[in-house]
């Protein structure tokens, strides 16, 4: 089996670290070729003191060869994930060609204001913001705390990373 290429993106400030960690590990361990993008230049900086040094940015992503597109969550995505409108246009783009898409944490609303969640079973950490764009977007809020719906996977936060990534894994 050919092994994905799969991009990883965090927010330049405030992605939630093991959300990112995890699943990263896990990818890598399986032989996936992994790519990270953030929403600016530099190092990105998680919510609990990690730093890494993305490959690109969501900017420069050419998501023609993407297999699968993973969305870390975490406090800095409302402000850097879920109006960026290039980040809709990569989750659109993979989508629409079968890829994998998932987000977990407070990003899966990047998912819904792409426009990817309507009438799809779906996650979110539960914040009263997260809900309404989630409900707004046509998404179907489950209690669990990793939804797979198709090729759509959505985790609700940190706890879910671990599961969140072996349900990705399954897809790919």
């Amino acid at each position: 089996m050919a092994l994905a290429k799969v991009l990883i993106v965090v927010a330049e400030k405030g992605f939630r670290d093991e959300e990112f960690d995890i699943p990263y590990k896990a990818f890598k361990a399986a032989g996936h070729d992994v790519t990270v993008a953030s929403t600016g230049p530099g190092f990105a900086e998680g919510k609990l003191g990690m730093r890494i040094k993305p490959d690109t940015t969501v900017d420069s992503v050419d998501p023609s060869g993407l297999d699968a597109l993973v969305i870390a969550g975490g406090p800095g995505s409302p402000a850097y994930l879920w109006a960026n409108k290039r980040l809709h246009e990569l989750i659109r783009s993979v989508a629409g060609r079968g890829g994998v898409v998932a987000a977990i944490c407070l990003a899966p609303v990047a998912l819904a204001r792409a426009g990817v969640l309507v009438g799809r079973n779906c996650t979110v950490y539960r914040t009263p913001e997260s809900v309404r764009e989630m409900e707004a977007a046509g998404g179907k809020l489950q209690k669990d705390h990793v939804v797979v719906d198709g090729r759509l996977v959505t985790g609700d936060g940190p706890e879910a990373a671990k599961p969140f990534a072996e349900a990705i894994l399954k897809l790919l």
